[in-house]
């Protein structure tokens, strides 16, 4: 932790925090507790070491009652200034939200009263991992330590009140008022509502913000992969999988709602769980698993599925989540911070039937070999620095199955034989894309009744066509069925040709769609890596000791070799390789469209953003993958035909990000039409500007370009400045574009004369936005919408809505940790710009017949 990352994260044009300079106290150390409501209420413990504040968010507070140990989260350190800092972070800006001093004094080394002594101590703790300190405030008095955990994320700590003369069992969170102002973290907030205004007809308006009661509501859930063995890892925990129905728990002030993973209410056949959550006296989003288990302790799909009809069993609700408590959004919490918060919560409160999940540490093997040994059905493995990512399926949560077991569609059925009455088999149908495709039939699992009533939903559905694409050889007569019905089943093993060997019928499942039934490619253990531990174990793959740092990651019918994923790229930020091949493979749906059929001129950081990097444009097509795609285009400056790499796929986007590839980085044509752009582009690149001239020079070009009925759009360049592009129809050479774009860049100095600039050479234009037109030549790129950048935070190019280019903007406030969270919200709002597009010769034309137009 340095004072240079507190720099990095804000700023300091749009928030009055002081600027992170070294300074130290003239006698005694000094530590400050700040109360901050950003965008979840916590405390921050700072403690003065080596001229700085050494700090550590408390989500649930400090305590003076022995029996807590408080999760303590250490952050980058703070500069000595900040200890006397209250007021209003503004919204945009890292930490946005009020901040009062709750308390503050001074404090010493335990048994050590010599502030250098005891500063040597402190710092030697530090680095051990355990520290021991009294606190001289005017609330927090005494003895307190500060103990790192160990198989942790490196930053989890606990924050503990040793028994003395100071301590008790009283909430000391109650004394809620600035030792400096007197105000509470309410009063200010108010202060602050009052004072903003909105400007309207002429006039300013007062605009009163009430502070509004939050309200729980639906989050969709968080998907697993599928792998097929276990593997030991010290960066990883593991649980129980649970067989059973996933559920979602929203607990409001007055009422309880259970949801199946696709929004179905479970509020009537889980009743009795709705009623035990309303002893929680919180406003929560929790996830978890509801199941009935068998006498020896097992969940059983079968005895739940018939609890639905006869409400014979003990429902169980395992949490293994929580999304949302009391109005603060967790999902950005790393995994093991998240499951702190869902124990200290259930622990509050006795409950009969609703338990935590519990779970181990790094080692995997062992944990299945007892789950084997149990007959579970399986366990999920989870990287424990992993955010929640709402609706996705990521491989920072894996699958490890026992006993082979898939939902399938239920298509059709066969007719009885001998005794049996109804029906003789069911087949079986799973999605592949949007193909439905065969996977075999299944005639065990049924006792007379099941058979029965399984047929009385059946006849609704009948139909006299198949609904396979393609003709499916079976043998007998075959009465179709819409595909609706779910069913999951159990079996030995998938044959060569695809199908299920003796599947076994479990019972139907009514908790999701049939589009959401497709076959599930197990991934060899390709896990990605985020280590932000540089000392996790040397865990191996499978039998043949396959590093976790290298291994083969399968991809359609492309078998691609990722290398040294834990090498670290963003040192300030302990950002692996693993973790931009994660990012990519999680956005390539959203970054694709940009990319295919433009050729790639590859900026490559092979050993991270700190060494030196190269750009590749001309690949050797005799040593590349023969899978890879690749375009000769001449170069006049080398007068050769290069062969461009073409990215059209995820696969080749992966093999890009595996070369070190951080950004990514297209040519405004494609090969289908290589002289012709299919936009145009306007780069805003500052020199020493505020970040504001940045924005208020989009705005004009965003004016500009309304004046001549022209739609454009804006993304952040994921560095310093702004791009905007123009969609046009790709009828216009470079050269026409380029001076179309030129056009609108002197139209915006007209405007703007004192703080921007066409002049290329930043010694003669200082301090002014240089408006660059000359990236719309042949062979220009600029970093992708969704790319990564090589600058510290891993900040991404970021498409942006118009009403989000305000002053509130920040270039580095998209970075990979909050980019899939902000496309669950928005989606790809990018995607007018490969739409239809400007007509240039139109807007010429008009601009001829109306030359006061700029």
């Amino acid at each position: 932790m340095t004072i240079k990352k507190y720099n990095q994260k804000r700023n300091f044009n749009a928030t009055k925090e002081p600027k992170g300079e070294i300074n130290r106290s003239k006698s005694n150390l000094i530590f400050v507790v700040q109360k901050h409501a950003a965008s979840h209420l916590h405390y921050d413990l700072r403690l003065e070491m080596e001229g700085v504040l050494k700090s550590w968010a408390v989500p649930k507070g400090p305590s003076i009652n022995p029996e807590d140990k408080r999760l303590a989260m250490m952050v980058e350190d703070h500069p000595y200034s900040y200890r006397n800092f209250e007021g209003t972070i503004p919204e945009g800006n890292y930490g946005a939200g009020n901040v009062i001093v709750w308390d503050n004094g001074t404090y010493n080394a335990l048994e050590v009263e010599n502030k250098e002594e005891g500063e040597k101590k402190l710092l030697a703790g530090l680095k051990k991992g355990h520290i021991s300190f009294v606190l001289n405030g005017s609330k927090l008095k005494g003895e307190f330590s500060l103990v790192k955990l160990k198989g942790k994320q490196e930053n989890a700590w606990l924050l503990i009140k040793k028994n003395d003369k100071f301590s008790k069992d009283t909430d000391i969170l109650t004394k809620n008022k600035s030792v400096l102002t007197n105000v509470t973290l309410e009063a200010l907030q108010n202060k602050v509502s009052k004072t903003i205004s909105a400007k309207g007809e002429g006039k300013t308006k007062e605009k009163i913000i009430k502070v509004k009661v939050p309200t729980a509501e639906f989050i969709k859930p968080m998907l697993a992969d599928s792998i097929e063995k276990p593997f030991d890892d010290a960066g990883w925990v593991f649980e129980i999988k649970y067989d059973g129905y996933r559920t979602l728990a929203v607990i409001n002030s007055k009422e309880v709602d259970l949801y199946s993973r696709n929004h179905i209410s479970f509020n009537s056949i889980f009743k009795p769980i709705a009623e035990e959550l309303k002893k929680i006296k919180h406003i929560v989003v929790l996830d978890g698993e509801v199941v009935i288990e068998d006498k020896l302790g097992r969940s059983n799909f079968q005895l739940l599925q018939n609890y639905t009809k006869t409400k014979i069993g003990i429902l169980k609700y395992y949490i293994f989540d929580i999304l949302s408590l009391d109005g603060n959004d967790t999902r950005d919490l790393s995994l093991l911070e998240r499951k702190e918060l869902l124990k200290l919560l259930l622990d509050k409160y006795s409950l009969s039937n609703v338990f935590y999940s519990d779970h181990i540490l790094e080692k995997g093997k062992a944990f299945f070999e007892s789950a084997i040994k149990n007959n579970l059905e399986g366990i999920i493995a989870k990287d424990m620095t992993s955010p929640y990512r709402t609706a996705k399926r990521s491989s920072e949560w894996l699958k490890i199955k026992i006993s082979q077991q898939e939902e399938a569609i239920i298509v059709g059925i066969t007719e009885p034989k001998g005794s049996r009455n109804n029906f003789g088999a069911l087949l079986l149908a799973q999605y592949k894309g949007k193909i439905l495709n065969y996977i075999g039939n299944c005639g065990t699992g049924f006792d007379q009744k099941t058979l029965q009533e399984l047929f009385t939903k059946f006849t609704p559905l009948f139909v006299e066509a198949s609904p396979f694409e393609e003709k499916i050889k079976l043998k007998g007569n075959v009465q179709w069925m819409k595909p609706k019905l779910i069913c999951e089943v159990k079996f030995s093993e998938w044959t060569e040709e695809g199908y299920l060997r003796h599947p076994v019928y479990l019972g139907l499942r009514t908790d999701k769609s049939e589009k959401e039934v497709t076959k599930v490619e197990l991934k060899g253990n390709e896990i990605f890596l985020n280590p932000k531990d540089k000392k996790k174990n040397s865990a191996t793959l499978d039998e043949d000791k396959k590093s976790l740092s290298n291994f083969d990651l399968k991809i359609g019918k492309v078998s691609l070799h990722l290398t040294n994923q834990d090498k670290i790229y963003f040192p300030e930020d302990g950002i692996t390789k693993g973790a931009i091949v994660n990012y990519y493979n999680e956005i390539a749906e959203f970054i694709l469209p940009y990319l295919k059929d433009r050729p790639q001129s590859m900026n490559r950081f092979p050993n991270g953003i700190n060494e030196k990097n190269f750009y590749q444009k001309d690949v050797d097509i005799e040593k590349i993958p023969s899978w890879l795609k690749t375009h000769k285009i001449y170069s006049e400056s080398n007068d050769e035909y290069i062969d461009y790499l073409l990215c059209n796929d995820k696969a080749t986007l992966l093999y890009m990000a595996n070369l070190g590839c951080i950004e990514i980085n297209p040519w405004n044509s494609t090969v289908k039409n290589i002289e012709n752009p299919d936009w145009l582009v306007i780069d805003l690149d500052p020199d020493t500007n505020d970040f504001k001239q940045v924005v208020q020079t989009a705005r004009v070009v965003k004016e500009i370009m309304d004046t001549m009925e022209v739609e454009c759009y804006c993304k952040t360049s994921g560095a310093t400045g702004l791009h905007i592009y123009v969609p046009l129809i790709n009828k216009y050479s470079y050269n026409t574009v380029k001076i179309f774009a030129e056009l609108i860049a002197n139209a915006v100095t007209l405007r703007l004369p004192y703080f921007t600039s066409t002049e290329r050479a930043i010694k003669k234009r200082p301090h002014k936005i240089y408006i660059d037109a000359l990236q719309n030549r042949h062979g220009q790129t600029l970093a992708a919408p969704y790319s990564v950048r090589p600058r510290i935070g891993a900040t991404v190019s970021t498409p942006l809505e118009w009403d989000e280019v305000n002053e509130k903007l920040s270039p580095s406030q998209f970075t990979i940790n909050n980019m899939l969270k902000r496309l669950d919200k928005k989606g790809d709002i990018w995607k007018p710009v490969i739409g239809k597009g400007a007509d240039i010769n139109k807007v010429m034309k008009k601009l001829t017949d109306a030359p006061d137009l700029f």
